[in-house]
């Protein structure tokens, strides 16, 4: 009985290895190419294993997208629970996680921001493209019940992450930090 476990549990974790290679492969083609570039073939390539074996794991293109999104928005999610656990200033933490999208998070926050727009025109990713927007306002939620402010800051860190990967340098994250109390408070508090 326990062999026959040991099996089963490998099968799995080797199945779970493969599919996040083939979602890293996924994302790196959105980073490189855009998510036009994204077929089971080219994916295939990238991670270089055959295209029937990406279709074992994902039988669409849609099912192959989500997966990449949620593994983007996976890592905000669980960086903004932190954020909203923990004593410190949960708007300040957001302004370091937002600053991170010119730096050491740029390429996520690409890939994440690249997705999350094909969400417009692809109904099965807009659930999972909604998680930032839903997050950050779980987050202001802390600080504030004025649901037009919470709404008003959502936008900006829409606004902002898109500014920070469409310029050419870096991000300050007090300046950031400030805007947000700005527009959830009316100052700068």
């Amino acid at each position: 009985m326990a062999a026959e476990q040991e099996t089963v549990d490998g099968r799995r974790l080797r199945g779970e290895r493969r599919r996040a290679q083939i979602i890293e492969a996924t994302l790196a083609i959105v980073r490189r190419d855009g998510a036009t570039g994204v077929t089971h073939r080219t994916v295939a390539k990238e991670a270089g294993i055959t295209t029937s074996l990406t279709l074992y794991y994902f039988a669409t293109l849609d099912d192959l997208l989500v997966a990449a999104l949620t593994s983007v928005t996976d890592t905000y999610t669980h960086r903004i629970r932190r954020l909203m656990d923990t004593d410190e200033d949960p708007l300040d933490g957001l302004a370091h996680l937002i600053a991170e999208s010119a730096g050491p998070g740029r390429e996520r926050a690409l890939a994440e921001r690249e997705l999350s727009t094909l969400a417009a025109r692809r109904p099965a990713l807009r659930p999972i493209a909604r998680r930032w927007r839903d997050n950050v306002a779980e987050l202001a939620r802390t600080r504030s019940d004025d649901e037009d402010a919470i709404e008003a800051l959502v936008a900006l860190t829409d606004g902002l992450c898109t500014a920070i990967l469409l310029d050419d340098h870096e991000a300050d994250p007090d300046h950031i930090r400030a805007l947000l109390g700005k527009t959830l408070f009316g100052d700068a508090p």
